[in-house]
């Protein structure tokens, strides 16, 4: 089977094919992509109308590139699939509304994707990843735990009670002056810095549960900015760049060794594999935490490729093929939706944690 993904929730607009096989290297046939990094860039974040008018742009483009680059013609593909939401809705309805005309026009099937299960499920694309396994999804928009078990079988574990922890990178790098985004300049600028010189807050660290919280360290970021005076040095930024990064990684670390005591007190030893999705997850010093900490609980840590950590093409058209395989397909009425959480019920009543 072959399936076209097309992504336009937020500031990335691309398009994928991949195809049904075994082995996962050769599963991604094509992937085009355009970043909008440089229109929102003067901003400091994302502008909802650029984006939305900078998909309508290049997406007809990007579809024909992802058809050439796999050598094949649209009426080939076995499926059309496209982000439906969460996401900014203009965009969201430029993506979905292309991928209703070309289901129409070919009489191909049309599957409305959840953005947050393209993120869920690209360890499977990847790594082949099993059910059930512990998913930490971490973003700019998102930040949760999540006990995956089938495909559209989504249990909430825990999650941000104010900023996810990709938005708090992004506006700690504004405050520094590192322009957007902000997660690969912290990064980077943390590698030169003391990350002990700043003894920034742990939000929530020893907490039971395992839900979220980083708003206050923004604001002791801003309130140390404030104590170094109008001119901090390079080394000033340095320092709070690595104290800020270091505090966000504890509060991970201790936050993820709650959900996996969560995790296991549901699934015990049927799901050994702790997965890492989402924009953050490409942050190195992130992933070396977590692999330690997996390692120390008899958990394999899972974290797809950069590439496929932040928003992409090739995840939507995989969560299309994963679909398809069950039958699951979506009539040319379905509705793009700005919220659309994996686990409804969660949003109702969250879940309280496991006292660990």
């Amino acid at each position: 089977m072959l399936v076209l993904g097309i992504e336009t929730s937020c500031d990335e607009t691309a398009c994928a094919v991949v195809r049904d096989t075994a082995a996962p290297a050769d599963r991604i046939l094509s992937h085009s992509l355009f970043s909008q990094v440089r229109e929102h860039a003067p901003y400091g974040g994302v502008v909802p109308e650029i984006a939305s008018r900078a998909h309508i742009e290049h997406l007809d483009f990007l579809v024909d590139e992802a058809l050439k680059s796999a050598g094949i013609e649209l009426d080939q593909v076995d499926a059309i699939a496209a982000t439906a939401g969460p996401g900014l809705i203009g965009g969201v309805m430029v993506g979905l509304m292309t991928a209703k005309a070309l289901a129409y026009a070919t009489g191909k099937p049309l599957i409305a994707v959840n953005h947050l299960e393209g993120h869920a499920l690209s360890a499977r694309l990847s790594d082949d990843t099993p059910f059930p396994y512990l998913l930490l999804l971490v973003s700019g928009g998102h930040c949760q735990f999540l006990a995956v078990e089938d495909v559209g079988r989504y249990q909430r574990l825990g999650t941000t009670i104010d900023d996810a922890v990709g938005e708090a990178f992004d506006k700690t790098a504004k405050l520094l002056g590192l322009g957007y985004p902000g997660g690969p300049a912290i990064e980077r600028l943390a590698r030169q810095g003391d990350a002990q010189r700043f003894p920034l807050p742990r939000p929530l660290k020893g907490k039971p549960g395992c839900d979220f919280s980083f708003s206050g360290l923004k604001t002791a970021v801003r309130l140390v900015l404030e104590s170094l005076g109008d001119s901090p040095t390079e080394q000033d930024k340095a320092d709070l760049a690595a104290s800020f990064q270091a505090a966000v990684l504890d509060v991970i670390i201790d936050r993820t060794r709650h959900a996996i005591a969560a995790f296991d007190s549901i699934h015990g030893s049927k799901g050994r594999h702790l997965v890492v999705a989402g924009g953050v997850a490409a942050n190195a010093a992130l992933r070396d935490s977590l692999r330690q900490l997996a390692e120390k609980s008899g958990m394999s840590l899972s974290v797809p490729p950069p590439r496929l950590c932040t928003d992409n093409g090739a995840m939507i058209a995989w969560v299309g093929l994963e679909r398809l395989r069950r039958g699951l397909t979506d009539g040319l009425d379905v509705s793009a939706r700005a919220r659309w959480p994996l686990d409804p019920a969660a949003e109702a009543k969250p879940f309280a944690g496991a006292k660990a």
